[in-house]
Order: C-alpha cells, then sequence, then structure tokens
C-alpha cells in the first residue's frame, strides 16, 4: 500500500497546474454511451476513478482509449467508441469501488431501453442514498426494481415517454442520472429542483453538443425535449474547481508573506460566489485572472466561519481543507457543514497532528493561532477530501507526517505529489506494510 512522506515546513513557491474536472469527467463519459460512434474528451484528469469507469464502460461492449503520459501539466485526452453497446449492465465488482458507477444506470436505459447496474460503493463516511436516482428515473416511465444488489431498469415498449420528478433534496449525481435517460425519451420532461453546480452546466453543455435539447441548464428547473438519436462529439472538460480551491488554501498556508503563488488552468467562476467572499474575508490577496488565479502569502490569515451548501455556496468538498487552513487563522472559527453532516473523520487524524478541533452535531469548532502549532505524526486517510487535508497539514506541521491509505487520494487529485514537489514541497510516494506503518 503507498502512503504520502511530507517534510512540513517547506514553502510553496512558483505554480501549479490545475486538472480537468473529475466530478464533471464521469459525467461526460457516461454521456458518449449515448451516440452510435466515437466521441473524443479532453482534459481527461489521470485519476484511479477515472480508470475504474472506463473499465465500467468497456463491460457494456464500448471502446475506451485513454494512454495518459507522465507529465502532470499536459492535459489528457479519451476515446469513447460507443459503436457496439450490447450489454446493458454494470457489475458489482467494477461499480463497488466507486459511486459514480451508477451514472450506468441512466446511461444504459437511455442507449439501449433497459439498465441492470449494481448498487454503488465509494468512500467511507455517511449514507449516500441513491433512492432519487431510482425515483427520478421511475418518474420517467421505466420500470425498476431492485434484485440480488442489482438494480434493474427497464423502459416501455417504444421507450420512455418521460416526465417530472421534483428532488427534494438536490442532488448532482441524481440530476446528472436522470438527464441521462432523459435527453433520448419520446417527449417532454422536467426536472424541478435540479443541482446547478458547474459539473451539471458542462455536462448538459456535451449533451446540448451532442444533439439533445435541454433548457434552464444552471438554474433549478430543467427541462428536456427527447431526442431519438445523439450524435457522437469533441468536447473540453472544464478544470477542477475542488482542486483549485485546494490550491488556493495551500497557497495560503505555505506561500510566504509578500510572494505570490500562481495557479494555472483555472475557472475561478466555477468555485461559487460563498467560496471566493469566504476567502476574501482571511486578509489573504488574491488575483482571478484569465486561466489563473494569484494567492500572495501574508504573515497572519483571519479566522472565518464557513456554512457549506449546494453550489454557489461553500462547497463541502473543501470543507475539511478550510478546516485545517482555519488551525492556522488568528483565533477561533467554526466550520458547519450541512450538506453532509457527519463529514468530520479527518477531525481525529488533524488531532494527532495537533489541531485543537472539537466536534458538535454539525459543525466543527477549531481553536486557532496561537494555541496550536501542528507536528509531524502518523495519520490515515479516511476518504477523498480527508486525504488531501492532511496533506495541507502536514506541509505546514514541524517535522514528517507520513499520510497513510492515499489510494483515496488517488481518486480525486491528480499527481499530487508531483506537482507539490515541482512547487517547492518536500513530498515523496512510499510503499509500506499495513501492519508496520512506521516502516
Amino acid at each position: 500500500m503507498d502512503k504520502l512522506v511530507i517534510q512540513g515546513g517547506r514553502p510553496l513557491t512558483g505554480r501549479i497546474t490545475v486538472g480537468g474536472s473529475k466530478n464533471t469527467a464521469l459525467p461526460l463519459m457516461a454521456a458518449s454511451l449515448l451516440a452510435d460512434g466515437p466521441s473524443t474528451i479532453h482534459n481527461i484528469p489521470v485519476l484511479q476513478d477515472v480508470f475504474t469507469f472506463s473499465n465500467v464502460i468497456r463491460v457494456t461492449g464500448a471502446r475506451v482509449t485513454y494512454s495518459p503520459d507522465d507529465d502532470p501539466s499536459t492535459p489528457e485526452s479519451m476515446v469513447i467508441d460507443a459503436s457496439d453497446v450490447h450489454f446493458p449492465e454494470a457489475p458489482y465488482e467494477l461499480v463497488k469501488k466507486m459511486r459514480a458507477s451508477f451514472y450506468m444506470l441512466g446511461a444504459l436505459l437511455g442507449r439501449c431501453g433497459k439498465a441492470k447496474v449494481s448498487l454503488p460503493g465509494g468512500c467511507a463516511w455517511g449514507p449516500r442514498p441513491v433512492d432519487l436516482h431510482i425515483k427520478g428515473i421511475e418518474a420517467l416511465g421505466a420500470e425498476v426494481r431492485e434484485e440480488a444488489g442489482y438494480v434493474i431498469a427497464e423502459a416501455p415498449a417504444g421507450g420512455l415517454p418521460g416526465g417530472r420528478f421534483t428532488m427534494e433534496p438536490s442532488s448532482v449525481g441524481a440530476t446528472v442520472n436522470i438527464l441521462l435517460a432523459a435527453v433520448t425519451a419520446n417527449g417532454e420532461s422536467v426536472i424541478e429542483n435540479a443541482a446547478a453546480e458547474p459539473d451539471v452546466v458542462v455536462f448538459g453543455n456535451m449533451l446540448q453538443a451532442m444533439g439533445a435539447k435541454i433548457d434552464g441548464l444552471g438554474t433549478s428547473t430543467l427541462t428536456i425535449q427527447g431526442v431519438e438519436t445523439l450524435n457522437p462529439v469533441e468536447f473540453s472538460n472544464c478544470p477542477d474547481r475542488i482542486e483549485l480551491g485546494t490550491y488556493m488554501i495551500a497557497a495560503a498556508l505555505a506561500t510566504p508573506a509578500g510572494e505570490t503563488f500562481r495557479i494555472d488552468s483555472t475557472n475561478a467562476d466555477h468555485l461559487g460566489d460563498d467560496f471566493r467572499q469566504r476567502f476574501a474575508e482571511t486578509g489573504v490577496p488574491v488575483t482571478y485572472g484569465d486561466g489563473f488565479v494569484e494567492v500572495e502569502g501574508v504573515d497572519a490569515i483571519q479566522p472565518v466561519d464557513i456554512v457549506t451548501a449546494p453550489y454557489p455556496g461553500f462547497p463541502t468538498d473543501l470543507q475539511a481543507q478550510w478546516t485545517v487552513m482555519m488551525s492556522q487563522a488568528e483565533g477561533p472559527s467554526t466550520v458547519r457543514d450541512t450538506v453532509y453532516t457527519d463529514r468530520f473523520k479527518h477531525v481525529p487524524e488533524l488531532r494527532r497532528l495537533g489541531a485543537q478541533l472539537r466536534v458538535d452535531g454539525d459543525t466543527v469548532h477549531v481553536n486557532g493561532k496561537p494555541n496550536q502549532t501542528l507536528s509531524g505524526a502518523i495519520v490515515m486517510s479516511t476518504d477523498l477530501r480527508a486525504s488531501v487535508s492532511l496533506v495541507l497539514a502536514g506541509m505546514v506541521a514541524e517535522g514528517r507526517t507520513d499520510v497513510l491509505r492515499v489510494y483515496h487520494l488517488d481518486r480525486g487529485y491528480e499527481k499530487l505529489e508531483h506537482k507539490l514537489q515541482r512547487a517547492g514541497i518536500e513530498i515523496e510516494r512510499e510503499s509500506y506494510d499495513e501492519n508496520h506503518p512506521e516502516g
């Protein structure tokens, strides 16, 4: 198993490049199954989830060509040829590895009129129900049943008629899945309280480029007029907004005062207004340019309370990283997660590094400087965003930090240690024995 070993206290210098969005790449890959022919998707990140989902897609008979090189600054392209999608199934042994595989339900139903998809796996924290996905598919006219751990969906003779569905609560994943099925339905479909995240908008833009008729992208109401066929396309994925936010926090933590750190290949609008406003309140100067962001180091970070919310609110996927930043701020603060109220498994590990944190329900109370100094220790990853928060903490901790089980990290951060090495951080990937992690 792999771990990351970090020698803390090294300054972040120069620049770093954001990869393609993971949360958008996987829906784009699913969308390619709706067209009879090869589609090319550019700016696909080199992530374990991408390789896993490629294998899920191959099971259907589609061909996936993806051969990334070792240069972390080079955008990658993927070709998915869906000319021969003849096996509408996503098996347990692959789907259990990540939740996003459940997008195959809508994609295969939209392409083949039927789908058999295993119930998903993914990160180990909290319940992630797929009830909204199933109810939305049913609202379009599909017959859905569960059988031996699989969800089996079938359109009636003549195809899905389309329908109306209101999501409570709003869900990115369910919005994507319902869209995948609705764009080739026979009639009109309406999704109310739909997700408005950039991931959904860019995904919808690809469907439109393929010939889908969708109105309302970026709003809470989507209206879809079903079409008979979709066409293969060439399309570019957007930059990863969570990676951008993570690097902005890293820059605030580790850039020397008065120096500037640059982040390239960005779309700062995708961060949402709330994150950018809260970041400004920390007193860390930031410049948003055309395709880049520059962060200036400061002597003192100001404490800022945050509350996560759906886009354009503060992203839940940045709350663990923000907690680390607030541990280095000049005073107390609170981090409240109203999206996933139990997403705090990083807290005990950050405490091992010396962070003074207390969880009370859906809120973490952070006791910032001068009351805490982080010191290196052996810590364990529990999920994707928790993993990167431990890396950030290790960067500013005194001494050596070993972050174990970084396979979680590899699901969502493209070549992270290579990018950080180029930016001056002393970080290495090593293999270790789970029974002797200190070795």
